[in-house]
């Protein structure tokens, strides 16, 4: 899959900086305030296996991990593409940021550092005139999703639009006028792939 290809890199990748995660909490009073958006709760981390490497930490184990915040739930997936995601919801989204943080730091030390790709989380628009509020909902709101890109130390705005796989250009160019000044915005529009069939809602 191209956007693998591209996250996994051919050429050096930045150093990553999981500190960046941090400045989500204050990203989320712009997006509330200019696109009428909050968080839906979940996010989701996502690695590539490695052959003969197992998962040694399971998915009861990353709850002790995040037992500081009783309100996480955690879960496993596999994409279509075979690449892994440790889901995380929690209605705390300051507790969210936190416990990505730990799935991140944690699948580090287990030595899976090279193959960690990206962090996603799930936003709702709560007005007509968010970003990606023309896209009738379907069984529910439709997802924005904000991309950390870990081999990158940036962040990318992914807008799906229902239906086959489209997106909302458009929605994500506003949205890196929008968060530019909270985050660091990946400028490489070449490595805003799309992420279809992310296991976060």
């Amino acid at each position: 899959m191209r956007f693998f290809d591209v996250l996994l890199g051919r050429t050096k990748p930045a150093d990553a900086n999981l500190d960046a995660l941090f400045g989500l909490p204050g990203a989320i009073i712009t997006l509330e305030a200019a696109e009428a958006m909050e968080p839906t709760g979940e996010a989701g981390v996502c690695y590539k296996p490695s052959a003969g490497q197992p998962f040694v930490k399971t998915t009861e184990e990353f709850e002790q991990l995040l037992v500081l915040s009783p309100g996480a739930k955690v879960s496993e997936s596999s994409d279509r593409y075979g690449y892994n995601w440790v889901v995380i919801a929690d209605p705390d989204f300051q507790a969210l940021v936190n416990e990505v943080h730990v799935v991140n730091s944690t699948l580090e030390e287990q030595g899976y550092g090279p193959q960690l790709l990206c962090s996603v989380f799930g936003f709702r628009t709560t007005s007509p005139g968010g970003a990606g509020a023309a896209r009738p909902a379907s069984g529910g709101a439709a997802t924005t999703y904000l991309v950390y890109l870990y081999k990158r130390g940036a962040f990318y705005p992914f807008v799906p639009l229902p239906g086959k796989e489209r997106r909302d250009l458009e929605s994500e160019m506003r949205l890196q006028n929008v968060l530019g000044s909270e985050l660091k915005v990946e400028k490489d529009k070449e490595r805003w792939m799309p992420l279809w069939g992310v296991p976060v809602h």
